[in-house]
């Protein structure tokens, strides 16, 4: 983008309309929410919940997504350009932008997306964000989840008519007044460990859960786990906290 483009997309009157655009948009679907009601009992029991999904889906959540502003929930959200786009939405939404990622910011983002978490006890994730690779589970979701003492909820969006578009994550859109399914996982509950090969294979596990929501083919097929570098630095793989 030029310098000048970027001024305009970036400006709030531009994200303002976007918003307004994206609700219009959205309120086309033809919505189904399944399975909502067992992660709401325990959040309103006093216990902390993660939401999750795939960057391929985020967006035909975001009009239910509104119904949980009461919460003030926490979203981590890259520091780029069109992270800058998001974090305007997922704001107007009544959602809290926590900036950064596993390529810029990550540690601190962790940290107060965890802080945010114990509060407010509801968060949201987008498991292989910003830049994949599409269908891995990056290790933060489970630093964070064993930090906060949250469980995780995986959700799924489907629609029965929809583009896809040429990208890493094979980005999915619904078509105007297409019928959308929202369905929310099983809580899955993660006992913190110190021990590496048992928190890969927690990882590994929510991974296999979640491809089972996956919309389509891989893009191509999941790499080797992620690092657990972060900037260029070695971190704690329970925590995500440089190691001294």
């Amino acid at each position: 983008m030029s310098r000048n483009t970027d001024i305009v997309i970036l400006s709030k009157p531009f994200l303002a309309f976007l918003y307004r655009f994206i609700r219009a948009y959205a309120w086309t679907f033809r919505l189904e929410v399944e399975n909502e009601a067992p992660w709401m009992a325990h959040l309103q029991n006093g216990g902390r919940v993660i939401l999750c999904t795939w960057h391929q889906q985020f967006f035909a959540a975001i009009r239910h997504f509104q119904n949980y502003r009461a919460h003030r929930p926490g979203l981590m959200i890259s520091r780029s350009k069109d992270g800058e786009i998001i974090a305007s939405v997922a704001k107007r939404t009544g959602w809290e932008p926590v900036r950064g990622s596993s390529s810029r910011g990550g540690i601190e983002a962790m940290r107060e997306l965890i802080e945010i978490l114990r509060r407010t006890r509801l968060a949201g994730h987008i498991v292989d964000g910003p830049r994949g690779p599409a269908g891995v589970v990056k290790n933060g979701l489970i630093r964070i989840a064993h930090a906060a003492d949250a469980v995780i909820v995986p959700f799924y969006v489907s629609a029965d008519r929809a583009w896809y578009f040429n990208s890493w994550d094979r980005f999915m859109l619904p078509k105007p007044f297409s019928r959308v399914r929202l369905r929310f996982d099983k809580m899955i509950r993660l006992a913190a460990t110190e021990d590496e090969a048992e928190f890969e294979a927690q990882r590994a596990a929510v991974e296999q859960t979640m491809l089972r929501g996956f919309q389509g083919k891989l893009p191509k097929s999941p790499g080797p786990p992620p690092s657990s570098r972060i900037n260029g630095t070695q971190t704690d793989p329970k925590r995500g906290l440089p190691e001294r």
